[in-house]
């Protein structure tokens, strides 16, 4: 029940996060925004990590270098979020932002992909994502 609770607070913190940068960036620019959100993040991370980390940065170096990409697709996630909802409106946006979500998870856990254990997806998995697409088109379905 709490990693369900944790997934919703995600989700919502994500739809909030992508309106409130997308109303700064009419004023402050795109990768304006993007540095701002990013250094406020950088902030907060370091007070929690300084009274409740429990890592060690030291094992830096013995993670997979292609795992810091995460970093990069951070900047990614929140430029392209705000250009999403700018463009396609909030609810149309993260819509198509959850089915690619999905669509990309199917992919990572049907072929076990970065270390991730294999998940079969099936007929019914697939007809998930199909009924959400499909749900998509009927929100912007103008007469």
């Amino acid at each position: 029940m709490i990693a369900i609770i944790i997934a919703i607070i995600s989700g919502v913190s994500m739809s909030l996060q992508g309106v409130f940068n997308t109303k700064l960036s009419e004023k402050l620019g795109l990768w304006e925004t993007n540095v701002v959100s990013q250094a406020i993040a950088l902030i907060v991370t370091l007070i929690v990590m300084i009274f409740a980390g429990k890592g060690d940065l030291k094992a830096i170096k013995d993670v997979n270098k292609f795992y810091l990409l995460s970093g990069v697709l951070g900047a990614v996630i929140i430029y392209t979020v705000m250009k999403s909802i700018s463009s396609l409106g909030t609810s149309c946006g993260i819509g198509i932002i959850l089915i690619a979500q999905l669509g990309a998870a199917a992919i990572i856990d049907s072929f076990g992909l970065f270390g991730t254990e294999k998940t079969p997806y099936g007929i019914k998995e697939m007809l998930g994502i199909g009924i959400m697409i499909a749900g998509i088109i009927i929100f912007k379905w103008k007469k």
